[in-house]
């Protein structure tokens, strides 16, 4: 049978890197935790219809350049390491066309110990992570995805969910007040890159962005007096547009953490329902999942992350 590979690409997944910076004039440490995946796009079918291996760099050179771009380069903002990475092997490779890099920033933060801030002390205050996608394509240019994953959030009133489809499939109750608790995961996209140069002169806005939408969306979490999981993402995703003008797409994806009352009345007729609720059951799954991608008015259309 004739056939061809239609798509193909392949590369270096959690390749670990820690670096440290220290400042002898104030003798502290910055630390940083990642890990990263690059991919590499190209003419590497031969590779696999035949057998043909001097079309391929290597995963464990991949791996060892990652470590010397992070010697030789910033890794921080990740938004620029992941560009300097990914622009390196289509310049350095003529026959790879695109790399794509995804960089997951483990979450360290400084100690205070005494009131003070500790020099070179942290701890893990967290499973939130600080991510970035970067593609380098040549004759393209650079596009970037930032966000942040992991971040567990709950308030325990202010949500609402009411006014939904009923038929005979529907046994869920409307409720005016519930437990609201989500696990976010939300993505924002850049205006296209046409070379590293350009990456480099937004550098102060990377982290800027980070956390503006970090802190859009723990705000509007708190004080939105949400309808649903929808209505609230949508406000969340809309205010980091207004917010980072060179931002044409923002993603969201809330699973909805569930936390059921418990009746007790079989217990001495012991009230714990409505009003009265105060002991409840944690669910694990099954559990609601809402996704959206707001995209600004005349923004080119993009291949969601939904």
């Amino acid at each position: 049978m004739a056939s061809q590979v239609s798509a193909a690409r392949y590369g270096k997944d959690n390749i670990r890197l820690y670096k440290v910076h220290r400042d002898e004039a104030t003798k502290t440490h910055t630390v940083t935790e990642m890990t990263v995946c690059v991919l590499l796009e190209g003419d590497i079918q031969p590779s696999y219809t035949h057998a043909d291996n001097s079309v391929v760099v290597a995963t464990d050179t991949m791996k060892n350049t990652v470590y010397v771009l992070a010697k030789q380069n910033p890794v921080t903002p990740p938004e620029l390491f992941g560009s300097i990475v990914a622009s390196h092997f289509p310049a350095k490779y003529p026959h790879i066309h695109a790399a794509h890099v995804k960089i997951v920033t483990h979450r360290w933060t400084r100690m205070n110990i005494d009131g003070k801030p500790h020099p070179h002390s942290f701890l893990r205050d967290g499973t939130e992570t600080r991510n970035v996608d970067v593609t380098c394509r040549r004759e393209t240019g650079i596009t970037i995805r930032s966000g942040l994953q992991g971040l567990l959030v709950l308030k325990s009133t202010g949500s609402a969910f009411h006014g939904f489809i009923r038929d005979e499939y529907t046994t869920l109750g409307e409720t005016r007040d519930r437990i609201l608790s989500t696990e976010v995961d939300s993505t924002w996209e850049w205006n296209l890159f046409k070379t590293l140069d350009d990456v480099r002169k937004l550098i102060p806005n990377f982290d800027v962005a980070w956390q503006k939408a970090r802190d859009i969306t723990l705000k509007t979490f708190a004080e939105d007096n949400s309808a649903s999981v929808q209505a609230t993402m949508y406000k969340m995703a809309d205010q980091i547009l207004a917010a980072v003008p060179q931002v044409n797409h923002v993603d969201y994806s809330l699973p909805n953490k569930h936390y059921f009352e418990i009746n007790l009345e079989w217990f001495n007729g012991l009230k714990n329902t409505g009003k009265d609720a105060e002991v409840y059951a944690p669910q694990s799954n099954p559990n609601g999942l809402i996704k959206c991608t707001v995209s600004r008015p005349g923004a080119s259309k993009v291949l969601s992350k939904l």
